[in-house]
Order: structure tokens, then sequence, then C-alpha cells
């Protein structure tokens, strides 16, 4: 089973967070085979860390909280908050198979919180900027709750519009980074 989870900084937490900087690496080490696609989101100033995403295959929604809650920065409390949801792969790749490579261009964590009807179910024709495509879904994997994406794109506007406009009851936009250690 696939999952992402989004951890969001709290305020004011990026000297915590960058004391922690190792124990959360070392943590996602223990994770290495699993992970789909992880790494921070960043605020406007292209500097400051808003929060953490890391899409990971677990066997089931019991590990998939351990993983969220067991991690060193939210432990610490530099979370304020975590969206985890059941995640489908649509890509069947992971962010290192991406043929734009880990740099160049403007990276984008695209969220897709859900209304009433399931949109973009199916992978949009151009695909070639398309870093993780999923639908994000109940524990059960029954119900879908909205779609996530990572996207390279020119700009947050073009990001947004990789998904449906007007079928989500909000979607987010946020700047992204590959993340891991550095080689």
């Amino acid at each position: 089973m696939e999952f992402l989870c989004y951890h969001r900084d709290r305020p004011g937490s990026d000297t915590l967070r960058d004391k922690l900087l190792e124990e959360h690496w070392s943590y996602m080490d223990r994770y290495a085979a699993e992970m789909i696609a992880r790494g921070p989101t960043i605020a406007d100033d292209g500097d400051t860390p808003t929060g953490s995403v890391h899409i990971v295959g677990l066997p089931d929604p019991a590990a998939a909280r351990a993983f969220a809650f067991d991690e060193p920065n939210y432990q610490a409390g530099v979370y304020r908050d975590v969206l985890l949801r059941r995640w489908r792969n649509m890509l069947g790749r992971t962010m290192w198979d991406f043929p734009g490579g880990r740099t160049g261009g403007n990276r984008y964590l695209v969220l897709g919180l859900g209304s009433e009807h399931a949109v973009d179910l199916v992978v949009p024709p151009d695909r070639d900027e398309l870093i993780a495509y999923g639908p994000l879904l109940s524990d059960d994997g029954a119900t879908w709750l909205g779609t996530a994406v990572l996207v390279r794109a020119p700009d947050a506007d073009t990001a947004r519009a990789v998904l449906s406009p007007g079928r989500y009851a909000d979607i987010e936009v946020h700047n992204w980074q590959f993340g891991g250690r550095p080689s």
C-alpha cells in the first residue's frame, strides 16, 4: 500500500528542524527501499521550510501512522499537523526515475482536497513534467478524498492547473524540492 504523508511545520520551528536534520535523515534511511518521493516544502522566500512530504509504500495504515508519528521532527514538535492518506502511484515510478532529474525548474506539491465527486483519476496526457501523481484515498482505499501531485512547472498557477479547476473543495500549491541526503 502506498501512503502520502505531509507534515506541516509549526511557525518558528526551523531552528529545531535544523538541529534534528541528521536524526530525520537517519530515520528516513530506514525506509529508503519503500520511498517513492520525499522532500521539503519551502516558503516563497526560497529558504524557509514549511513542511515535509513523504510518499512511501508500507504494509498497512497502522504502519503508515507509525511512520508519520514516530518521525523525530514530529516527536520534537517541529510539525503543527500531519496529512496522512492512502495514495495510488499512477505513474508507477519513484521521483528518482523522473526524467527531468533532481534539479532545474520550479517544483511543486499540489494537493487537491476532494469535494463530492472523484476527479482526475486518469493521468493527464502531458506526463513529462509530472514527478508523482495519484489519488488520495481513505484508509481502506475505497473512498476518493482528493489528488496529490508533485510537478515541475514554470509557476504556481501552472502547477495548480494540473488539476481540474472548480472541481475540488480547495487546491493547495506548495514550493517543493527533491529531498534526502546530499549526494
